[in-house]
Parts: structure tokens; C-alpha cells; sequence
């Protein structure tokens, strides 16, 4: 591919635009980490651009091998691959076009040390990413992108959370009352989880807490915190102890410092065990 033809001009949308990466039910993916972690966990993808007007790195040409030959390849000149790569500063040598899984909350796999994340309305892609990162790192079992939100296949999102997001099942809701149902499903099984928010007036810190059990921690907005819907739903609220001039933590942050503390008392089983199966 040498033209800015219909085929890249819609790859191109696909960086800036939500309702477009919604229609086509694809995103890009960049960068060398977020490229292995999608083909080590199998995720579909509909195409494979590289760069055909210089020498691959062995990491590419190996990357190209793993690829499905079912997989769609295209090669492209670096000019136009420098347009897709959504980074001034550099020009990547391989990308993938990967799928949009269904948002389906059965995805996240409820079982008895269910740690489960939900990010009520985040206005920034990046958040969503480090807590996706952070979800990863801590043994969690996914993440509810919940409300009017940033979108989690923005490329700052894939990238922040550094091939994360292939790890760890990501599912986007419309608004609390969809999680509400999924618990009250869970329930009538005998496996519901407890919803804890977090909240800066929470009734107790978090580490007076017990967080061993199937837990769904409720992380709020970067700037108005939970929602007054999530504050009905939720069993209890919990506060992370801080000090200094700091009245509060980035959302993500939060988010981190709480699933430590459920990994922890967990005995960081969960982590232990997702570091052997890779």
C-alpha cells in the first residue's frame, strides 16, 4: 500500500474516532509489548501492516511468522505506516488490526477469588489503560468500564496499558443498573460478589476490610468520584489513608493501591499463578 486509498483511510479513522472503531468493530494496536501480548493470548486479529520499503527487525519478521496465514497482510511504506503509528516522534515497523470482543460481562469469569474493577465514567483513555496495567499486575479478574466513558480501545488506553488489555477481559457497560443485573444473576448461583466503593469519606480503610472473598471494587470519576447510582449499589464504602496536602488520588491510583491491598491479603495467590501460566 502506497496511496492514502480507502482501506488506510479507514484504518486512519480508527485512531481518532470511537463510533467509526465501534462501526468496523476493530482498533489498532501499536508497539512492541501491546503486538506480542495480543498474538501470546490469541486475540483475533483482521490484519497485519508492516513496513515494505525497509529491513524488518527479527522481533517483525519473527512477529509476521506467529501471525495466521488466515490473517489479512498488507505492506506499506513507512510514510504512510508513520500516519497509523498515532506517535510524531517515531515510525513503527509492524501493527496490527485487531477485533472488538463482545462486551459481555460473562467474560470476566466469576469464580470464588472473583477480583473484579469497575471504573465508573473515566474521561481519560490513559486512566483506563494504568488501571488495566495495574488489574494485570495484581491478579485481578477484569475490569467494568462503566457510563458515558473514554473508550477503551482509544490508542492512548491500548497503549498505556502496555498490552494489558490482551490479558486481562476489559468490558464496557451503559450504566450501573447492567452490573446490578449481572449480581443479582450471580446471586441466585450462590457467587455474587460484594461491591465495595471507594470514596475519601468511606466508613473504613480499606485495609480494616476483608477483601479475600468474591470482591467488585468500585473505583469513581477522576473528578466527581462514584456516581450517586454506584453510592445505592454499593455494600460499603472504603477509604485509602493518605497524608499531606493531597485531599485525594488519581483515580487510577486508587484504583492500584486498592487491588495491592486485595492481592495482598490474598496472599498474591492469583498473581503467583498468572506469572506460571505465562
Amino acid at each position: 500500500m502506497s496511496t492514502r486509498n480507502a482501506r488506510f483511510q479507514q484504518w486512519e479513522a480508527l485512531l481518532g474516532n470511537r463510533a467509526k472503531r465501534q462501526r468496523a468493530g476493530e482498533f489498532v494496536v501499536q508497539g512492541v509489548r501491546p503486538v506480542t501480548l495480543a498474538l501470546d493470548n490469541g486475540w483475533p486479529l483482521h490484519a497485519v501492516v508492516y513496513a515494505g520499503d525497509r529491513a524488518l527487525s527479527q522481533w517483525a519478521e519473527d512477529t509476521l511468522k506467529r501471525v495466521d496465514r488466515a490473517v489479512q497482510r498488507v505492506k506499506m511504506d513507512s510514510a504512510l505506516l508513520h500516519e497509523l503509528g498515532g506517535k510524531d516522534e517515531s515510525t513503527p515497523e509492524l501493527l496490527v488490526i485487531a477485533e472488538i470482543p463482545p462486551d459481555d460481562l460473562d467474560r470476566l469469569a466469576p469464580q470464588e477469588d472473583f477480583l473484579g474493577l469497575v471504573f465508573d465514567r473515566p474521561t481519560t483513555p490513559g486512566n483506563i489503560g494504568s488501571l488495566l496495567r495495574s488489574a494485570d499486575a495484581f491478579g485481578a479478574s477484569g475490569l467494568i468500564v462503566c457510563g458515558h466513558a473514554a473508550d477503551v480501545y482509544d490508542p492512548k488506553s491500548v497503549r498505556a496499558s502496555t498490552g494489558s488489555l490482551f490479558a486481562v477481559p476489559a468490558v464496557r457497560v451503559p450504566a450501573p443498573r447492567t452490573v446490578q443485573d449481572w449480581v443479582t444473576g450471580l446471586r441466585a448461583g450462590g457467587a455474587a460478589p460484594r461491591i465495595l466503593g471507594t470514596d475519601e469519606h468511606g466508613s473504613r480503610d480499606i485495609t480494616e476490610v476483608d477483601l479475600t472473598g468474591p470482591v467488585l471494587l468500585v473505583i469513581g470519576n477522576e473528578t466527581s468520584g462514584m456516581s450517586a447510582a454506584w453510592r445505592e449499589l454499593c455494600d460499603e464504602t472504603v477509604r485509602i489513608p493518605i497524608g499531606g496536602a493531597a485531599s485525594s488520588l488519581n483515580a487510577a491510583n486508587a484504583g492500584t493501591v486498592a487491588l495491592y491491598e486485595a492481592a495482598r491479603q490474598r496472599g498474591f495467590a492469583r498473581v503467583r499463578n498468572r506469572d506460571r501460566d505465562r
